[in-house]
């Protein structure tokens, strides 16, 4: 019955969830949890589906409380070693990050990696990706160099075990080239994401997602290696195919209009920056809601060219209506939150300079 259950819960999770929905399927996994825990086999994929949603819509302390008791319950009921327990234990250390602790997951992701090692060998694909995460964390826990070096090694090992052509090892190339751009040096990572696109396209095809996501990464470089303009013209190509292939609603469809929107805004049109975002946290608002991470971050990116065309004022009172509902949604203590407070900060100083001047 609780295999029954679980698959159903499974077969209707939607794609895409509102908040009554989530909440309901939450619950129902919640209570099948409870009612009949695993033991002796495995855990049901509906238990991590229902805490990626939660980290998704944007409730990140709740995945992390969810999280937290899946793996007690695993490491209780499954065992410290058992996959499914590692498994958990690299959802929680994902968790933890969307709650804004990078230090904690890259040291927590670094501690997983050892078990792996000793549980499932060092060729072994999970123990191969939880590297791939590892890099992520590190870099984004401010140590760009630091996903390079774990890169670099791990991208020997995919040519080994998996060869040049497998998509595997095209993505540790590509994060390669993301993390070479971070650490300083976007012109090189250009020259590598390049090499990449021709790769791409002739193993993925052109409208694979992985062939895609290498363009938005060839535009992100461009315009940190000071061509905003050619980031621009890469972004406006990439988006007529974005919304050829996935449609006006897709996450990446939504996420190359944000990039779009900045870089225009790095061109020196503040004010096209401006009429791209509103247009973009309509859309969010409609789609993901207002707390998803991206919608929040959408307001963040208004309020910021808002200022940079010259209204202080509606910036200064944007960040302050931002900050509130980073403070109910992330917390005082989230890298989100504190940012928020460094932006209302200088646009209220802006400010105060603007009417002194006056």
């Amino acid at each position: 019955m609780a295999l029954a259950a679980a698959d159903a819960l499974l077969d209707i999770w939607p794609e895409r969830l509102n908040h009554d929905v989530l909440t309901v399927l939450v619950a129902n996994v919640n209570a099948l949890c409870a009612s009949a825990p695993p033991r002796n086999g495995d855990l049901h994929a509906v238990f991590s589906r229902a805490g990626h949603a939660l980290g998704e819509s944007g409730k990140v302390a709740a995945a992390h409380d969810y999280f937290t008791r899946l793996h007690t319950i695993a490491h209780d009921l499954l065992g410290p070693d058992h996959p499914d327990t590692l498994a958990t234990r690299n959802n929680l250390a994902l968790s933890r990050g969307q709650a804004g602790d990078l230090q904690g997951t890259a040291r927590a992701t670094d501690e997983l990696l050892t078990d792996y090692l000793r549980v499932l060998g060092p060729d072994h694909p999970d123990t191969l990706t939880t590297r791939e995460n590892l890099a992520y964390w590190q870099g984004q826990a401010g140590d760009p160099r630091g996903a390079v070096d774990v890169l670099t090694e791990l991208l020997t090992d995919r040519l080994r075990l998996l060869g040049p052509g497998h998509p595997r090892t095209l993505v540790t190339r590509n994060n390669l080239a993301y993390w070479q751009g971070q650490a300083g040096d976007p012109q090189g990572a250009i020259d590598v994401l390049t090499e990449l696109l021709t790769d791409h396209l002739r193993i993925l095809g052109p409208d694979h997602p992985d062939t895609l996501t290498t363009r938005e990464n060839i535009a992100r470089c461009k315009g940190q290696a000071g061509d905003p303009r050619g980031a621009v013209d890469v972004l406006t190509e990439l988006l007529t195919d974005h919304l050829r292939i996935l449609g006006p609603d897709h996450p990446h469809t939504l996420i190359t209009r944000n990039n779009l929107a900045r870089w225009h805004g790095e061109t020196g049109d503040a004010r096209s920056a401006v009429g791209a975002f509103a247009e973009l946290l309509t859309d969010h608002l409609r789609i993901l809601g207002p707390d998803h991470p991206d919608t929040l971050t959408t307001r963040n990116n208004l309020a910021h060219w808002r200022g940079e065309a010259g209204d202080a004022q509606g910036a200064a009172d944007a960040f302050a209506e931002l900050l509130t509902d980073r403070l109910r949604v992330l917390g005082p203590d989230h890298p989100h939150t504190l940012t928020t407070r460094n932006h209302l900060a200088r646009w209220r100083r802006e400010l105060g300079e603007l009417q002194e001047e006056i």
